[in-house]
């Protein structure tokens, strides 16, 4: 891992595969743990440059005030066009997994030229908040049970971890990743400061976004091939939230992991990586 200079931040980054290679750009959602090891390796067996990066405020990257971001998600998708271009002459495919999904929407719209396919995971085409009336919402029920649980004591990294993995229980997926995802999550935020820790545990910074103007409207300009990846069991961004990307975006794949909720599994990479690279 090390970091990136790039429009005016610095963006922890790690590299895998041939620097040389074709270049796949994964935007975290919001710490470049949400893309699996085992995807990133994958990709890059098949010949292809992957660099995965942290968002602001979250792992290496800058951060200075989570609950009072001054910069907006279209900075965010800027920072994803400076990256990809300092690190390739040549257009990036991009790829957004949860609210980085949403960054990468934005920077395909924004940045065209900066980018030759992309994939969105796990996300919607709307911003954080209310819904549109035609995209399901959260699953209420789980949502209930996820944000009733007391917060753990962010100085801990052990109870860090086993917050992470009941999380990941309520949600649907692997207890076992989610815990030791968080535990390298927590080695790599800066501080114990509760705000900064939740930042890059829940994605809190989000709630804090200017998210405006909509998006959803120009996703017919998007003319690269797009690749959209969703979980059958997904109760955060349910599977209907894919299915209109899908439909919105000109010649969009759906691919739907049928066992998966919000997070790519070890076994699907391989799955996912030859749909990506079949773009």
């Amino acid at each position: 891992m090390t970091t990136v200079e790039t429009n005016g931040v610095t963006l922890g980054v790690e590299h895998f595969g041939d620097a040389a290679a074709p270049l796949v750009l994964l935007a975290g959602g919001t710490t470049m743990l949400s893309w699996p090891d085992a995807l990133c390796q994958a990709l890059a067996r098949r010949g292809r440059h992957v660099v995965r990066y942290d968002l602001r405020d979250s792992g290496a990257s800058t951060t200075v005030d989570p609950e009072v971001p001054a910069y907006t998600l279209r900075d965010l998708a800027a920072d994803a066009a400076a990256l990809a271009r300092e690190l390739d002459d040549r257009p990036a495919h991009l790829a957004g997994i949860g609210v980085g999904g949403m960054v990468a929407q934005v920077a395909a719209l924004d940045h065209p030229d900066a980018f030759s396919a992309l994939t969105l995971v796990g996300t919607r085409p709307v911003a954080p908040g209310p819904v549109d009336d035609d995209l399901p919402d959260h699953d209420a029920a789980t949502m209930g049970r996820l944000f009733s649980r007391s917060m753990p004591d962010w100085s801990d990294r052990a109870a860090v971890a086993e917050f992470a993995a009941g999380g990941a229980k309520i949600l649907g997926d692997d207890p076992d990743a989610a815990r030791a995802t968080a535990a390298h999550r927590w080695d790599r935020t800066p501080g114990t400061e509760p705000a900064v820790q939740m930042a890059n545990h829940l994605g809190t910074v989000f709630a804090k976004l200017d998210c405006t103007p909509r998006w959803r409207e120009r996703l017919f300009e998007l003319a690269i091939p797009t690749l959209v990846v969703h979980g059958r069991r997904d109760p955060f961004f349910p599977l209907g939230n894919g299915e209109a990307l899908a439909r919105e975006i000109p010649g969009a794949r759906l691919l739907v992991l049928e066992r998966a909720a919000t997070a790519i599994p070890a076994a699907a990479a391989d799955e996912v990586a030859a749909a990506m690279l079949a773009l």
